[in-house]
C-alpha cells in the first residue's frame, strides 16, 4: 500500500483525533497532577515539570476514544488514562537517565536537573502512583494487565541493555519494540474495552488495534531516527545505531547488503567505531531500507483499520481511524 493512500488529500494533523476528547484529556492531566499533592515539594515540582513538557497524550487518547465508543464510564476512563500516562512518563524518566539524555521535546530532562538517585526515586514514585490509579479503576483484571505490562516493559529494557547490542535479528527487534512501545498501546486499548459493556470479541479486537498501531508507532520512530529533522528529533541521526541498537531500517539494509563490511562489523562491536557507523548510517539513508520499513509500518496500520470496519460509524471510530493514520504521517 502506498503511503499516500492512507490519508488521501487530507492534511492530517493531531487535532483530527484529539478533538473528541480534549476536555477529558484535561481531566486526565489534572488527575495526574494531584498524585503528588501530599508529597515532597520537589516531587510536586518534578511532576509539574514533566507535565509541562507536553506531548500529544496519544496513549490516554487511545483509551478514551475506545472507551467512549464502547460506552465505558467516564471516571474509569479518566483514571485509566492518568494511570497509563503516568506509567509512560515514569518509563521516560528512567530511559532518559539510562541514555544520559539532557533534553526531551526541547526541555531539560529530569536527570539534567537532578542527581541520578533523585531521578530514579522520582521514576519509582511515578510507577507507584500509576499502579495506585490502575487499582482505583476497581477492576481486578485491569490491574493484573497493568502490572504484567510494566513487567514486559522493564524486561524489554534489560534485554535491550544486555543482549541486543550489535545484534541483527528481526525476532529480537520485534520483541524489543513490542516490549518498549506496543505493549502499552495494546494494554491501553484492551483495558478501555475491558471496563466497557462489551464482549470478549470486541476486547480482543481493540487489543489488536492497540498492538498494531503500537508496532507501527515504534517502527516510524526508528525511521525518524534516520530521516527525521535532527533539530526536531532532538538527537543525532542514527543515534540508535550509534548506541549499538539495530532497528528495522538497518535490518533491511543488512539483508540487502550482507557483505557490507560495516554491517559485518556490528556483531563484533563495530558500532563503537564512529567513522564506520557514520558511513553505514549514510548508506542506510540513501538505500530503499527506509521505504521498506515504512511499508511495514503501513501494513500494521492497515491491520488496525481493518479492526474498525465492522463497527458502527461514530465520532470515536473516525477519530481512531485518524489516530492510526497519523501514526505513519507524523514527522516526529
Amino acid at each position: 500500500m502506498r503511503r499516500g493512500s492512507l490519508h488521501g488529500e487530507t492534511d492530517l494533523n493531531s487535532v483530527t483525533f484529539l478533538s473528541p476528547v480534549q476536555e477529558q484529556i484535561k481531566l486526565v492531566e489534572e488527575r495526574m497532577r494531584t498524585q503528588a499533592d501530599e508529597s515532597h515539594p520537589d516531587l510536586r515540582a518534578a511532576l509539574e515539570h514533566l507535565l509541562a513538557a507536553g506531548g500529544k497524550r496519544i496513549r490516554p487518547t487511545l483509551g478514551l476514544l475506545v472507551g467512549n465508543m464502547l460506552g465505558a464510564e467516564e471516571w474509569r476512563l479518566v483514571t485509566l488514562g492518568a494511570a497509563v500516562e503516568l506509567l509512560h512518563t515514569a518509563t521516560l524518566v528512567h530511559d532518559d537517565l539510562i541514555d544520559g539524555a539532557l533534553l526531551r521535546r526541547g526541555m531539560p530532562t529530569l536527570n539534567a536537573r537532578w542527581s541520578p538517585p533523585a531521578t530514579v526515586l522520582t521514576g519509582d514514585f511515578l510507577f507507584a502512583r500509576a499502579a495506585k490509579l490502575a487499582a482505583e479503576t476497581d477492576y481486578l483484571p485491569l490491574m493484573k494487565s497493568f502490572s504484567e505490562t510494566l513487567a514486559i516493559i522493564v524486561n524489554g529494557e534489560l534485554t535491550q541493555m544486555f543482549t541486543s547490542r550489535g545484534l541483527i535479528s528481526r525476532d529480537n527487534y520485534y520483541k524489543r519494540i513490542y516490549a518498549k512501545t506496543a505493549s502499552l498501546f495494546e494494554m491501553t486499548a484492551r483495558a478501555a474495552a475491558m471496563i466497557s459493556p462489551t464482549g470478549e470479541a470486541m476486547i480482543e479486537s481493540m487489543r489488536d488495534f492497540g498492538y498494531q498501531i503500537g508496532m507501527a508507532f515504534q517502527i516510524v520512530d526508528d525511521i525518524l531516527d534516520f530521516n527525521g529533522e535532527q533539530t526536531a528529533v532532538g538527537k543525532p541521526l542514527g543515534s540508535d545505531l550509534l548506541n549499538g541498537l539495530v532497528t528495522l531500517p538497518a535490518i533491511y539494509y543488512a539483508e540487502s547488503n550482507p557483505e557490507d563490511l560495516d554491517v559485518l562489523s556490528l556483531p563484533q562491536g563495530g558500532w563503537t567505531n564512529p567513522e564506520n557507523m557514520a558511513r553505514l548510517i549514510e548508506n542506510i539513508r540513501l538505500s530503499n531500507a527506509v521505504a521498506k520499513s515504512m511499508r511495514e509500518a503501513e501494513a500494521h496500520v492497515d491491520r488496525a483499520l481493518a479492526r474498525l470496519e465492522s463497527l458502527d460509524e461514530s465520532i470515536e471510530r473516525e477519530a481512531l481511524e485518524n489516530l492510526a493514520k497519523y501514526i505513519v504521517d507524523r514527522k516526529i
